[in-house]
């Protein structure tokens, strides 16, 4: 078994780098928006752009350039994106609109008391156009990554 060979692996390695150019573009954006770095996006779920979709979308995408548009696994793959997307953007997507309101009715009912409550997490998903980034950003990177590591 050669454990070297996952560093040959252009689907792998197109997928990992579109995660990490997504989940480390999120630092930058929010600089322009907020003018604040927050170092804690590196680690935290949704914003611009949906790292969870451009590592999805890079894999099946990398699957289908390696293995055929008509194989077995990238079916498997566009499947998986389909879940991880549908998450992102929905399910994901109102839990955190309803950690928001909960959060507004729990200001408004202590506003004036010393009580401090953690906060709920109000970022959890996705938006579309969020989405629809991490996409794009997931298909370009694995279809360079593929095409200069194939030669």
């Amino acid at each position: 078994m050669d454990l070297l060979g996952i560093l040959r692996n252009p689907v792998l390695i197109g997928a990992l780098i579109a995660w990490s150019l997504a989940q480390g573009g999120k630092l930058p954006l929010e600089y322009i928006r907020s003018r604040r770095w927050n170092w804690s996006l590196l680690f935290s779920t949704g914003g611009m752009p949906s790292s969870h979709t451009a590592l999805v979308t890079a894999i099946a995408h990398g699957t289908g350039m390696v293995a055929g548009f008509d194989s077995p696994a990238f079916a498997l793959g566009v499947a998986l994106a389909m879940v991880v997307i549908y998450d992102a953007t929905g399910i994901r997507r109102q839990a955190g609109l309803h950690a928001e309101m909960i959060n507004a009715m729990f200001q408004d009912l202590m506003e004036g008391h010393p009580l401090q409550q953690e906060k709920l997490a109000e970022v959890l998903g996705h938006s579309p156009g969020e989405a629809f980034v991490g996409l794009l950003l997931g298909l370009s990177i694995s279809t360079a990554t593929v095409l200069l590591m194939r030669g």
